[in-house]
């Protein structure tokens, strides 16, 4: 019920004015958002590099609905990896795509075609891009495109979601020699038929997905910020005989901070997923709703840098 609230409250333009005018708010969005600008996320960038971790880029907006907006995402994306290239950032620096923000909900072909021009630029300024996967209407759509863009450009990353009953297949399908894949627990809405929908549930199909990649040939990207899963994970490695650059914990700017820099004093690769843009409503309300309790845990962040 209170996810429902949640996203329902993610879809309303009044509630994200009282949000973003409130001060406690405003605190917490400048907490887990690097800023709005270019400048901003070269700025987060520099400091959470200079701190021995390295960083994916999400430029926020999922609600294009016409090529002129699908153009000016690509274009960001393209200033953005030409800043981060001058800034001698990468390949320490990558970013993140989502298709949607491309065009993908009315025209495949022009969200490929963009996206293209996008690894294009991300290997000129020598790192790679990762696809963001959404909703599970597109995820065929995505997986699809992955393909075809990793014909020229192999290193672009997948993402798949534990909550996702067809995921564990899809695992398989990618933990390929050279295949980089994300894997999070989800935080988008779904009916019971195509996802779990207990957090018992949906920890296991991680642990099982997770299992899957650390024992295949490719670069398992392992997204949580739960202690258990992390732990498992560290276990994992030992047991599949993984060394601590062959696969990398990812978690969310502004999250658990503390553990991001010891696990990266242990050896391990982390990667700090950074989001910035004008749009950032829809993401902050969507990690709410990926679990409820985060409430709980967002308040908790604000006092404590753990």
């Amino acid at each position: 019920m209170l996810r429902s609230v949640i996203l329902a409250a993610s879809r309303s333009s009044r509630v994200e004015r009282l949000v973003e005018t409130a001060p406690l708010t405003r605190d917490v969005v400048h907490r887990f958002i690097a800023g709005i600008a270019t400048d901003d996320a070269l700025h987060t960038t520099r400091d959470l590099v200079g701190d021995g971790l390295r960083v994916t880029l999400d430029h926020l907006g999922e609600d294009t609905v016409n090529p002129d907006q699908a153009t000016a995402i690509k274009d960001e994306y393209l200033a953005l990896l030409g800043a981060l290239g001058g800034a001698g950032l990468t390949p320490a620096a990558e970013v993140s795509v989502k298709l949607s923000a491309l065009g993908q909900k009315f025209d495949e072909q022009l969200a490929y075609d963009l996206t293209r021009q996008i690894c294009a630029a991300a290997s000129n300024a020598g790192t790679t891009v990762t696809l963001d996967m959404e909703d599970h209407t597109t995820t065929d759509s995505t997986l699809e495109i992955l393909a075809k863009l990793r014909l020229d450009y192999p290193t672009t990353g997948a993402v798949l979601q534990a909550y996702l009953r067809r995921t564990e297949a899809d695992c398989r399908e990618l933990a390929t020699l050279g295949s980089r894949v994300r894997l999070c627990k989800g935080a988008y809405k779904e009916p019971e038929s195509v996802a779990f929908q207990s957090a018992i549930d949906v920890d296991k199909s991680y642990v099982r997905c997770m299992n899957i990649l650390m024992s295949g040939e490719g670069y398992p990207m392992l997204a949580t910020h739960d202690p258990r899963l992390i732990a498992i994970a560290e276990d994992r490695a030992r047991w599949f005989d993984r060394s601590t650059d062959a696969f990398e914990f990812q978690l969310l700017h502004g999250v658990r901070p503390d553990e991001q820099l010891r696990l990266a004093a242990e050896g391990y690769t982390v990667r700090v997923y950074v989001p910035y843009g004008n749009d950032w409503y829809g993401y902050m309300m969507r990690r709410l709703a990926e679990r409820p309790a985060n409430l709980l845990f967002f308040a908790r962040a604000m006092k404590s840098r753990k």
